[in-house]
């Protein structure tokens, strides 16, 4: 055979860092750096609620300064603060007194704004002017939601949003809180937007602004603040405070940088005619319009001129809808807090020892597009063949910690990706995978593959563009030097640039580390060849056969070719063997998806290994993940876990024997 170059006939290189080194605490606290500067004043309950990770249920202040007078608008106050407790959250009323930006307000700081007859109402373009002047203010959907988010509140609550003005379309006024919503990652439960407002144009208008926008309840009806009816449709709908927690809980899970609105009707008992109120609205608006009454000035006085033409019929339903408004943000709240709590816990369960280091991954993150034939011959000659085409996530560096943390080890994953439109779908994806180590790159490209495959399940064509994994280098990985000669566990994926494997090997050599190296992509004969040179230096050799198995080149020792690293250095006289174990048999209509086959069955290997199980059940547990992943549409199947890939299931399955021949 002709000279080959190792580094193109490696998949894989798996280094076991087997040395011992003393115990490093890797548990930390992560401090949230609430609000920069001198501005902020957070109460002390609210800071506690935060820290602990209770629910926390932001509240709007310009309905205390400019909604209602006074003492009606105190009462309001304190009994939404009430309804929020009761319901199992606490409550963070956003103000501003004499220049301080309050989250959470005692009794008689909402008492000073609620009697205030200079409050100024505090939107985005106010905060420096207010701030700077020392002045106080109740602070708008817009000024809360910027609060709220920097605080890491992640629910407010309001009455109803502000919008696009009647007639908008010729004096382009448009409520600052919805170019918010489409900029701070906020949920805001209203009663929708003011009857008063353009809600179609509003609706538009937050749709441009990328937000997700959800009726609450039985219909899909967007309500329009005094009335149940506003004559259009919300686009989603979600039942119950559950659904959208769920909702809220993904929209912040993928990073978007949009909110989320919620609009809740007013209960029905307390709704007021739809019909009368919109007669109202319009002599209000004409009253306003003669008396030269325009910006930030007309809300207030059409809630006063509304109260005096309906004969407070409208205020009542203001009363009703807020308090409402209040009782079902606070259940959402709760129910996202139960969510959060949930996943941190799983987290917890699956990284056991916090203390213990971590195996390290490196290697590609791919967007996969796969697209599956559905007639057995796929035709040339440009022509378009049927088929289904699906995303999927892969990268033989993601594939192997995904696998590896469904399987309770919980990799560090070392890959590049690019601030493009596929990173917040990939963070979403592997948020059950350590990615903090993750790089994010500026002007580059996440890396995408694309593969045709035959109705079969076998691969036909694939293109792939994965320039960004030669950002994958040996200055980036060196960050994470401590982590390496920590890890018991390191793999690099040889789609990585030479000089990385190169710098992670010099690293093993330098602190007398064993290498390993995982698979040979070369038929049974090539890897043979390579093997007896490599086994001078290398614990063992797995080369992956497709249908037919695996077969492990190594030293027996006692009839078993060991795995575990340094017990090469122990049985320098052991021959020189090589033992196919055949493959779990997966029939052509049950293959779906070949090309995380290989990368299941490596982690699970290395599962078995880092369990210090004996070789026959870490061969196995490989072979049991990757008739798991041919099976499924994603490359890593999400049926893997630790239940059905064990040492448990090795034994209750029967097995044909390993056939060993000796290779000297």
């Amino acid at each position: 055979m002709g000279s080959i170059h190792m580094h193109k006939m490696i998949g894989k290189i798996t280094l076991s860092l087997g040395r011992q080194v003393s115990s490093v605490a890797r548990g930390a606290t992560q401090v949230r750096r609430l609000l920069h500067g001198g501005y902020v004043r957070i109460h002390p309950s609210v800071q506690e609620a935060l820290v602990e990770g209770r629910p926390v249920v932001a509240l709007e202040s310009t309905i205390i300064t400019h909604g209602m007078a006074y003492p009606l608008n105190l009462s309001m106050a304190r009994e939404v603060e009430e309804i929020v407790r009761t319901n199992g959250a606490v409550p963070a009323t956003v103000g501003i007194l004499r220049g301080q930006i309050h989250v959470g307000l005692t009794d008689e700081e909402l008492e000073f704004l609620a009697s205030s007859k200079n409050a100024v109402k505090v939107s985005r373009r106010d905060f420096p002017f207010v701030l700077s002047q020392g002045l106080s203010g109740g602070t708008t959907v817009s000024g809360t939601m910027i609060v709220a988010h920097k605080a890491g509140i992640p629910v407010f609550v309001t009455g109803g949003i502000g919008g696009v003005h009647r007639h908008g379309e010729n004096t382009l006024d448009v409520s600052a809180d919805l170019t918010e919503l489409g900029r701070t990652p906020v949920a805001v439960v209203s009663a929708g937007a003011k009857s008063i407002l353009d809600i179609g144009r509003t609706l538009e208008y937050l749709e441009t602004q990328g937000v997700c926008v959800a009726a609450f309840g039985e219909s899909r009806e967007f309500p329009a603040f005094f009335s149940r009816q506003s004559g259009f449709q919300a686009p989603y709908h979600v039942q119950d405070e559950e659904e959208a927690a769920k909702l809220i809980d993904s929209a912040l899970g993928l990073g978007l940088s949009s909110g989320v609105l919620i609009a809740v009707p007013c209960p029905q008992e307390r709704a007021a005619q739809g019909q009368a109120i919109e007669e109202a609205i319009q002599q209000a608006l004409s009253q306003a319009r003669s008396k030269g009454i325009t910006g930030k000035d007309v809300t207030p006085f059409l809630l006063q001129k509304l109260t005096e033409l309906t004969d407070g019929k409208s205020l009542d339903s203001n009363l009703a809808l807020i308090q409402n408004n209040a009782r079902v943000g606070s259940c959402i709240a709760v129910a996202l807090s139960k969510l959060q709590k949930a996943r941190r816990k799983r987290s917890q369960r699956g990284q056991k020892d916090m203390t213990a280091p971590q195996p390290v991954v490196i290697g590609g993150i791919n967007v996969d597009f796969i697209a599956k034939a559905q007639n057995p011959e796929i035709l040339g000659g440009g022509q378009t063949n049927a088929g289904r085409v699906r995303r999927a996530f892969g990268g033989v560096g993601r594939n192997l910690a995904d696998c590896l943390s469904r399987l309770g080890q919980a990799p560090l994953l070392l890959s590049a990706v690019g601030k493009d439109e596929h990173l917040e779908s990939v963070l979403h994806y592997c948020h059950h995978m350590d990615m903090s180590g993750i790089l994010q790159l500026e002007g580059k490209s996440t890396a995408t593959y694309c593969a045709v495959i035959s109705s079969a399940g076998e691969l036909s064509l694939a293109l792939g563009d994965m320039d960004i994994h030669q950002q994958i280098t040996e200055q980036y990985v060196s960050q994470f030097k401590e982590n390496l000669c920590q890890a018991p566990l390191v793999c690099i994926d040889g789609n990585v640039p030479l000089s990385t494997i190169q710098y992670v090997c010099q690293l093993a050599r330098e602190h007398q580390l064993a290498e390993l190296p995982s698979r040979l992509e070369d038929v049974v004969q090539a890897a043979v060849a390579l093997a007896c040179p490599l086994l001078a230096h290398l614990q063992c050799v797995v080369v992956t056969l497709g249908a037919h198995g695996v077969l492990l080149c190594g030293r027996s020792l006692g009839g078993s070719i060991s795995l575990h690293p340094g017990a090469h250095k122990q049985a320098a006289a052991a021959r020189l063997c090589a033992a196919h174990y055949p493959a779990i048999p997966v029939s052509r209509e049950e293959i779906v998806n070949v090309s995380g086959a290989g990368d299941s069955l490596m982690a699970g290997i290395l599962a078995g290994v880092l369990a210090k199980h004996d070789t026959g059940t870490c061969v196995r547990m490989g072979l049991l993940a990757a008739s798991l992943s041919l099976r499924s549409y994603e490359p890593i199947s999400p049926d893997i876990s630790t239940s059905s890939v064990s040492q448990e299931q090795v034994k209750s399955r029967s097995w044909p024997e390993a056939k060993v021949w000796k290779m000297d």
